[in-house]
């Protein structure tokens, strides 16, 4: 009895070296272009499923161990961020697939020791980089023409074009004109793009001798309204006309905000609303208050799901971009004109490739993709 139980226990130590002789290629290292903290597990999976991975993890002059559970060729592990600590150092132990779950586990495999290292720079972003250069470059060109004198055509948009009329329909009828710069804060580039189109209009309506309200949802656009108002006004020679209470704040609240402009709205009847900015949900909302007083209404907004409730509402709707290109096509400012110009050609540069990339991508040619994914 004793020798068939040395028998036993001799067969269950050779066995496992007898899976030695099948290859699995089984390989840990570092994943590139990363800070460090991710290690790279390769092995054959056509020839082995394996079950779980042994990471022994050595740190401070101590072995510590953890299992990674059920993992696939190319898993990264990234799920251990409190385990992957630059300089630690890693060996890997590949466990089998096991039919009884009572049978003790064996080692299949053992991979080279690691240890995860960041990289300086990720080079699978070189691409990116060159594109950056390129528009980049071309900004800075253009800028360099404009401020020479030379003149670049920009299309007509034709809200800003109404914006004399609007002020003036408002002057001729003593009503009011309702700027309204949406509902995002001051760190929002629609509301940025909102407030500079303020300040060229409120430049007509002190030249016209007009009233405008602006109602703010957020303090500090209230604060930066009243100081573009108050320059406009300086600008014009109409600062003893200016009057901080026109521009003031409702409520953060967001429908809290819409239900304050309707009823300004219904007050006041403004002739000319504009309504520019951020805008949510409550964009038809306050489109078709306006619509039922008879006022001219001027939109924009770079909220795309936004933009059909204006253009059903507004006489006039300035579609996403045309917004933010407002600036420059009321300045008429060199810098931001060449700043335009420059925005404009990488935006041909980024379809042209995306088209390359669609007809390469039909005829089989994966080069031109793998070029730009790393």
């Amino acid at each position: 009895m004793k020798l068939i139980k040395h028998i036993y226990l001799l067969l269950f130590f050779i066995y496992p070296f007898f899976l030695f002789s099948v290859d699995v290629n089984f390989q840990v290292r570092d994943y590139p272009n990363d800070d460090g903290r991710r290690l790279l597990i390769t092995y054959d999976e056509s020839v082995l499923q394996a079950e779980s991975v042994l990471i022994y993890r050595s740190f401070d002059g101590e072995e510590y161990e953890f299992w990674l559970e059920n993992p696939e060729s190319n898993t990264l592990i990234d799920e251990f961020d409190d385990f992957i600590k630059n300089p630690v150092h890693y060996r890997l132990v590949l466990m089998p697939v096991l039919d009884d779950i009572n049978q003790i586990p064996y080692a299949l495999d053992f991979a080279d020791s690691a240890t995860p290292k960041a990289q300086w720079f990720n080079r699978s972003r070189i691409p990116l980089l060159l594109l950056l250069i390129l528009f980049c470059g071309t900004i800075v060109y253009y800028i360099t023409l404009s401020g020479k004198g030379k003149e670049f055509y920009i299309r007509k948009i034709n809200g800003l074009e109404a914006m004399d009329e609007a002020v003036g329909r408002a002057t001729e009828m003593g009503r009011p004109i309702l700027f309204v710069p949406g509902i995002s804060d001051i760190s929002d580039m629609q509301t940025i793009a909102a407030l500079t189109i303020l300040g060229k209009l409120a430049e007509k309506v002190a030249e016209y001798h007009s009233k405008i309200i602006v109602p703010c949802r957020n303090s500090l656009v209230m604060a930066a309204a009243r100081d573009i108002v108050k320059e406009s006004y300086l600008k014009a020679g109409s600062a003893d006309e200016f009057n901080a209470d026109h521009i003031f704040y409702l409520t953060d609240d967001q429908f809290g905000y819409v239900a304050g402009i309707d009823g300004i709205m219904i007050r006041e009847k403004p002739a000319t609303n504009f309504f520019l900015g951020g805008f949510w949900a409550e964009s038809l909302i306050l489109a078709e208050t306006g619509f039922s007083i008879g006022a001219i209404q001027i939109s924009g907004t770079a909220n795309a799901a936004q933009i059909p409730f204006f253009v059903a509402a507004c006489d006039y709707t300035l579609i996403g971009e045309e917004l933010f290109a407002a600036s420059a096509y009321l300045s008429n400012n060199p810098q931001q004109i060449g700043s335009l110009k420059g925005q404009d050609f990488g935006k041909i540069v980024v379809i042209v490739l995306i088209v390359l990339g669609v007809l390469l991508e039909m005829c089989g040619i994966t080069a031109f993709k793998a070029f730009f994914t790393g």
